[in-house]
């Protein structure tokens, strides 16, 4: 029985130099262990010389995938790479080549000293001999529990992440040429090697494996049983921190929707004005006055949405960093870190890091972005009006049809301009995220934040023009709010149902008649050809677009709800099949995707709280919009110029509550900024250590 392990010190930052036993020294056709974890049965695995890093059982965590014409010894020579030490330049993993050496696929492990490097160089916290979670330290790594068992002390999401964060850091260490290859797909020093390895055709694809036990009792405590609540600490631990927030935020959003639900039915329910707005705008007729009642339900709907979402957005921000340190996430590191991969320039000696590395200079990424970014945006933004025009065409026409016909059929009619720009507008978004992709790869960022950072700036300015321009021109513009009604239950409806029909019923019927066939599993198939037909799932497409989705419904509850008060109830009816539809999903319907360990969702909750102040402008003059209203003003003598300022009054002084409700509701909760502070100053003690140790 074959013995894996690591080496004791791989790689940069004062790790060992033992290398690697080199696969062609070994005996081709050693079997991948048919259980995940299981101890191997023969021959295979690189093998090193640290100690404490041999084990009788290697844990298959990632898959690569070889293009067809891939040589033998092409092959050879990347396994190789793969399980050479990081000092001498390559990964520091394990690598088995599948049933033998001429097989397309590459099936790679880690061993404990690099797994534990990687988790102190990403910054994660982990549980202390104390039971409080530390930064960990690799030095004293002896004093972390479970630092011995890597199954336990990290989450099998990442453990897979360190894989690919080492594979992606692979970098040419000289000029050289690979073997099999021809000269034009030779190695330039400093290059991103797993990257050039993509683009010549050698490598087709690199996932994470499913564990199908592990799998299966969390799509059971998931979303197969009756249960309401959601088991996040296993989502973490399968699917890592980034998915995890993502279901968080769901969940803690759906039931923050319970309040204003229940205030919508009660308006309803009581106001009659209320509902004969609503049934007369959902008719197509005009609302020619509106009672007493009505104006003060819009009034009371408009103050608590504004505050509602302040007091939303508060309690998740504490939520989420109470999820942060559970998590071991609260105190990732920020270093300068290798390049991207996507990263190309000319090589040269970074100023900051002394490394040498792609340069890229910043004046030409930021003309790229002035001549080249901004016009294409700029152009999608003008497709965006031309869309909004014709809908105002087409929505005047059926309403002159629906006067002169009067009929169930021009009744009907009445919501087609409505569809059909829902209809224009997704495909315009979905047109757009691929070009804004493109546009941010070309604009060539070199850290991975900064790329995130404008490709979701790209995104978010599209979005909130592409889905709100619309109401915003009816509101404010036209100032017709039967319109606005009529437009805000269209898009709740309509958009709500494609969504599902896309994201959900399409994949799974798809899933169901194309490819599960050709993924069946037989008792007899090898574990090789188990992992094969993993790559046969399509690739996940991300969290963008479910962020989308919910950014989209948030605007419309915080910024437009008070003119059609049932816009929280259909939220949260979509939103509790959401949870489970987007958990059968990702469970299911896709390849597994490597997820980054993340401290919050990032820009997403930026954005989040920046409708929430706009929310207090548009619901201000939304309030003003109502005849009733502008009529008890007048009759208590105010002129309109004094209803403008006395809105523009109250407009600041809701901002101002906003802000005090804010600052008396902290970001996180007193014990976890207490955590924090303690992370960081046992982590300026190491520090401490390390350079008095360096120094004798």
């Amino acid at each position: 029985m074959s013995k894996a392990g690591g080496d004791e010190g791989q790689g940069a930052g004062g790790r060992g130099s033992e290398k690697a036993r080199q696969p062609e020294d070994q005996t081709p056709g050693g079997k991948v262990p048919g259980k995940p974890g299981a101890a191997t049965n023969g021959p295979g695995w690189t093998k090193v010389g640290c100690p404490c890093c041999v084990s009788e059982r290697v844990e298959p965590l990632v898959l690569v995938k070889l293009g067809e014409k891939v040589r033998p010894e092409t092959k050879r020579w990347l396994i190789r790479l793969i399980g050479t030490s990081q000092k001498d330049g390559g990964a520091g993993l394990l690598a088995h080549p599948g049933e033998d050496a001429g097989g397309d696929i590459i099936v790679v492990s880690a061993p404990r000293c690099t797994l534990l490097r990687a988790t102190e160089e990403l910054g994660l916290c982990k549980a202390y001999g104390t039971g409080d979670m530390e930064a960990f330290s690799y030095n004293d790594r002896h004093n972390f529990k479970d630092s011995d068992n890597m199954e336990v002390f990290l989450t099998l999401a990442e453990r897979q992440y360190i894989v690919k964060y080492e594979l992606d850091g692979l970098r040419a260490q000289k000029d050289l040429r690979v073997p099999g290859l021809s000269d034009s797909c030779m190695l330039q020093n400093r290059n991103n090697i797993w990257q050039k390895l993509e683009s010549a055709g050698v490598i087709i694809d690199t996932f994470p494996l499913h564990n199908p036990e592990q799998l299966k009792d969390l799509s059971k405590a998931w979303y197969a049983g009756n249960q309401l609540g959601q088991p996040l600490d296993s989502v973490n631990s399968y699917f890592g921190s980034s998915v995890a927030f993502y279901f968080s935020f769901l969940d803690f959003y759906t039931w923050s929707l319970l309040p204003p639900a229940i205030l919508g039915l009660t308006l309803m329910y009581f106001s009659g004005e209320v509902q004969k707005e609503m049934v007369d705008s959902d008719s197509g007729s005009q609302v020619t006055d509106e009672g007493e009642d009505s104006a003060s339900g819009h009034m009371i709907q408009a103050v608590f949405s504004m505050l509602w979402s302040t007091v939303f957005m508060e309690l998740w921000k504490r939520r989420s960093s109470s999820l942060s340190y559970r998590w071991g996430t609260l105190q990732l590191a920020e270093r300068f870190a290798e390049p991207r991969p996507g990263f190309h320039g000319d090589l040269g000696v970074n100023p900051v890091t002394g490394r040498v590395e792609p340069l890229f200079p910043d004046w030409q990424r930021d003309l790229r972005i002035a001549l080249v970014s901004l016009p294409v945006v700029g152009l999608f933004l003008g497709l965006v009006v031309l869309g909004m025009l014709c809908f105002y065409w087409a929505e005047a026409q059926v309403q002159q049809l629906n006067r002169d016909w009067d009929s169930m059929l021009s009744l009907m009619l009445l919501y087609v301009p409505s569809v059909l720009h829902i209809l224009y507008t997704n495909m315009l978004g979905t047109a757009y995220k691929k070009a804004a992709q493109n546009l941010t790869e070309y604009e060539n960022h070199r850290e991975e934040s900064s790329f995130e950072k404008h490709l979701t700036s790209k995104v978010l300015v599209f979005t909130f023009f592409n889905y709100f321009a619309v109401l915003f021109h009816i509101a404010f513009f036209k100032q017709d709010v039967p319109l606005l009604r009529k437009r805000l239950a269209s898009l709740l409806i309509v958009t709500q149902i494609l969504n599902q029909v896309t994201e959900v019923v399409v994949p799974f019927l798809v899933d169901r008649f194309i490819s599960a066939p050709h993924r069946a599993e037989n008792e007899d198939d090898s574990q090789e050809d188990k992992f094969r037909k993993q790559s046969t799932l399509p690739v996940f497409p991300g969290l963008f677009a479910e962020y989308i989705e919910l950014l989209v419904q948030f605007g419309y509850l915080s910024l437009f709800s008070c003119v059609y008060p049932l816009t929280a109830v259909l939220l949260l009816i979509n939103n509790l099949t959401e949870i489970r539809s987007d958990a059968y999903k990702i469970c299911k319907l896709f390849r597994k995707p490597f997820s980054p360990p993340v401290a919050c969702m990032g820009v997403w909750q930026v954005a989040f709280e920046v409708l929430s102040f706009v929310s207090v402008v548009s619901n201000c003059w939304l309030l003003l919009l109502s005849p009733r209203l502008q009529q008890l003003l007048q009759e208590g003598g105010l002129s309109t110029t004094n209803i403008l300022m006395l809105a523009v009054l109250v407009e600041h002084l809701l901002i101002l509550v906003k802000l005090i409700m804010s600052v008396l509701i902290p970001d996180e909760p007193d014990w976890i900024r207490r955590k924090r502070e303690h992370i960081e100053f046992t982590s300026m003690e190491a520090l401490k250590q390390q350079k008095l140790q360096s120094d004798e």
